[in-house]
This record gives structure tokens, C-alpha cells and sequence, in this order.
């Protein structure tokens, strides 16, 4: 189902790029077993939860995520950097931060580059570290500035969304601006509203790395296993 001239991906090759995510507010620790579980069974690379959900994970097999500054990026550094050492002594692997969508809209692209840094302090390699811009809230320049911002803080990857914000979640244009930005040096995670196979791979072609999905087994039915 790619599109004409675009690498053939089978279901086990975008099942390895997939964060299976919960971060439902209403989310329960049985269903925090029960996305384990199906994150095994679909086998994909990681699963993504609340930080107060981490306890829940049983991460046999698979890279534990969380989040933090989560949904609204309007934390103080302070406490997006406690949040996220606390959430690496629990055991997360991958911490994913929300920047302070605001600042960059104001064009103080120095202030969240240090507020990506003292996350990034707080998250020592191997921990890695993936920076939620809100790329449907950002005009294209300020989406490159911000890109290049957490690159030069230290960061691993740069992710579109939260999926909580009322612009919207990823987009095949926001990726294409991220991956011109900082493409082939971080990571660049999709994420939010990606409901179909074809968004998918469309988002996968623009140049994402990973992508966060909360419907993975629909986006990999769409998928063929490759050669017998």
C-alpha cells in the first residue's frame, strides 16, 4: 500500500517504528497490562504511558515511554526535569517532553532550547530523549527554529504532537519541514490522529523515524507480512 516509488514496508518493518500509546486521562492499570500485552502480540518497539502508569508496565520485550510537561508544555524547567528523572528511576527508557508552545510562538526560541536542556540533563543517555513541538500550532519558520533548538539542547528525537492540541495532530507537511531541519541527525516521531495505514506510510515517506499510534493493530492490518 505504499505509494509509487516509495521503500516496501512490510508489517513487521513499521510494527518496529510504532510506540503503542495510552495516555488516555481515564487510562487504568489493567489497561496499562492489557497495552503490554497487545504491544507484544502486534511486536512493536515501545509502548507509551503516563508517567503515573509506569508502574503498570510490564516492559518485557519492549522500550518503556512517557511523557512529560504533558499535555500543555506550561511547566516550569524545574518540574519538567523532576518529572522526567522520576519517571527514568521508574524505570522509562524514552521520555517525551512538550516544549512551551507559547515561548516559541513569541520567537523565544532560548528559552526552549534551556527548557529542552535541563530535560535533557535530567535524562542521561542511554535515556532518550524526544521534544513534542506542537507542529500544527507553528508556522514553518518557527517549526525549523524550534527543531534546530533541540537539536543544539541535545535531544534525540523531535515528535509533531501531543494528540491533544485543538490544531491538530501530525501532518505529511509539518514531517517534511521537521526532516529538512534536522533529518538524518534526530529521530522525527509522528504522532496524532494517524488512524490509517496510508497516513502512515505517507508520514513514514515524508521522512518520520517512528510513530506514535494509539490504533496500531488497525494501522498494521493494513500492512502485508512481506515474502513468505
Amino acid at each position: 500500500m505504499s505509494a509509487p516509488g516509495s521503500p516496501v514496508r512490510t508489517r513487521a518493518d513499521v510494527a518496529r517504528l510504532v510506540d503503542h500509546t495510552l495516555l488516555k486521562p481515564e487510562a487504568t492499570a489493567e489497561d496499562v497490562r492489557l497495552l503490554c500485552d497487545a504491544a507484544r502480540e502486534l511486536g512493536v518497539l515501545a509502548v507509551c504511558v503516563s508517567p503515573n502508569m509506569l508502574h503498570a508496565v510490564d516492559g518485557e520485550g519492549l522500550v518503556v515511554a512517557t511523557v512529560c510537561g504533558f499535555p500543555s508544555g506550561k511547566h516550569t524547567s524545574a518540574v519538567k526535569a523532576a518529572e522526567a528523572a522520576e519517571a527514568v528511576r521508574a524505570g522509562a527508557d524514552e521520555v517525551d517532553m512538550v516544549i512551551d508552545v507559547g515561548a516559541a510562538l513569541a520567537g523565544d526560541v532560548d528559552a526552549v532550547r534551556a527548557d529542552i536542556a535541563a530535560v535533557r540533563a535530567a535524562v542521561p543517555a542511554p535515556g532518550v530523549l524526544k521534544v513534542i513541538v506542537e507542529s500544527a500550532a507553528l508556522p514553518d519558520g518557527v517549526l525549523t527554529d524550534v527543531c534546530r533548538a533541540a537539536e543544539e539542547a541535545g535531544a534525540d528525537f523531535v515528535k509533531t504532537s501531543t494528540g491533544f492540541h485543538p490544531d491538530g495532530g501530525a501532518s505529511v507537511h509539518a514531517v517534511e519541514v521537521m526532516h529538512a531541519a534536522v533529518g538524518g541527525r534526530l529521530g522525527i516521531k509522528a504522532s496524532g490522529g494517524i488512524r490509517t495505514t496510508e497516513v502512515a506510510l505517507a508520514l513514514l515517506d515524508a521522512g518520520a523515524t517512528r510513530l506514535g499510534l494509539s490504533g496500531s493493530a488497525t494501522v498494521l492490518a493494513g500492512l502485508d507480512d512481506g515474502p513468505a
